[in-house]
C-alpha cells in the first residue's frame, strides 16, 4: 500500500478527544495527506464488537476531517465508511491508540480491536494499537517512536483476508525496547476481579475491574508475556473462529443421530 496516496480512516474506544487518538491522528498525518477521524463521543472502552440497534446514532462534525460519534467503536467504523467517507471508502483503518493493553483475552473485549475487527468485515484493511499503562500514568513516547515505523512496514505486507493487526507498546522508554516480536495472543487465567461495595444506601454495587496476570499456559512467547520484557508485541488476528482440526474429527459425528 502507497501511505501516500492512501485514505486512511481513524477511531478509537477512548472518545473523540482522546490523548491517543490526537497522538495517532498527529502519526498518520506524517505519512499521508488525506486522514479522517470519526471516534465515539465519549469513551466506550470495553464495548466489544457491539452495534447500537435500539436508539439513533448521530455524528457531528468537530473539525473539517474529525467527526464524533453516538455510539460504539463498531458505530464508529460504520457511520465512517458508510456515510463520512461513502464518496471514497478509507484504505486502511487504525484503531488507537488505545489507553492500556489490548492482549490475551482482552481482544474479546477491546472496543478498539472490535473497530478493527468492523473494518476487515468491510474489507479494509486495519490495524489496533494499544499502550501499556504503568499504574495509572501514560507515557507515549514508546508508540510515538515506533508507531511510524510499524505502520510502513505492515501496510507493505500481504495479508490475508478477514486478517487484522494487534499492536501492543510496553510500559518502558523508547531506548528500553528490546525489540518487535510477532507472536500470538495469549491467555491468562480468569481471576476474582470484582470490587464489592456498598452505596450510602447500603445497596451492594461490584465494580468490575484488575487486571489478569495469572498465565493460564507456559507459552514464554505469548504476548502478555513479552509485554513485560519490554517487547512491542504484533498479533495477526483472524476474523475466522472456527476450531479447524475439530471440525474435521466431527465429521460423520451425527449420520445416526437423524
Amino acid at each position: 500500500m502507497n501511505l501516500k496516496n492512501a485514505r486512511i480512516l481513524i477511531t478509537n474506544d477512548d472518545g473523540v478527544g482522546a490523548e491517543g487518538i490526537m497522538l495517532l491522528e498527529e502519526i498518520a498525518r506524517g505519512v499521508c495527506d488525506d486522514v479522517w477521524v470519526v471516534a465515539p463521543s465519549t469513551e466506550q472502552s470495553g464495548a466489544g464488537h457491539s452495534l447500537r440497534l435500539h436508539t439513533p446514532i448521530r455524528y457531528k462534525q468537530i473539525s473539517a476531517r474529525t467527526f464524533g460519534v453516538s455510539g460504539t467503536p463498531t458505530d464508529a467504523v460504520l457511520i465512517g465508511v458508510m456515510e463520512v467517507l461513502k464518496d471514497k471508502k478509507p484504505d486502511l483503518v487504525l484503531s488507537g491508540i488505545n489507553r492500556g493493553n489490548n492482549l490475551a483475552e482482552d481482544v474479546t473485549y477491546s472496543g478498539t480491536i472490535a473497530a478493527a475487527m468492523e473494518a476487515t468485515l468491510l474489507e479494509i484493511p486495519a490495524i489496533a494499537f494499544s499502550n501499556t499503562r504503568h499504574g495509572e500514568e501514560m507515557d507515549w513516547r514508546t508508540a510515538q517512536t515506533f508507531a511510524p515505523r510499524i505502520l510502513e512496514t505492515l501496510t507493505q505486507a500481504h495479508w490475508p483476508s478477514g486478517t487484522l493487526m494487534n499492536v501492543n507498546f510496553p510500559a518502558c522508554a523508547p531506548q528500553d525496547v528490546r525489540g518487535i516480536r510477532p507472536c500470538a495472543h495469549g491467555r491468562r487465567k480468569l481471576d476474582d476481579n470484582l470490587h464489592r461495595r456498598t452505596d450510602p444506601q447500603g445497596r451492594p454495587y461490584v465494580w468490575i475491574g484488575g487486571q489478569r496476570s495469572e498465565p493460564f499456559c507456559s507459552d514464554p512467547d505469548a504476548d502478555y508475556r513479552l509485554i513485560q520484557e519490554n517487547y512491542i508485541t504484533v498479533t495477526p488476528l483472524s476474523l475466522d473462529l472456527t476450531h479447524h482440526l475439530m471440525l474435521r474429527e466431527m465429521q460423520g459425528m451425527f449420520e445416526n443421530v437423524v
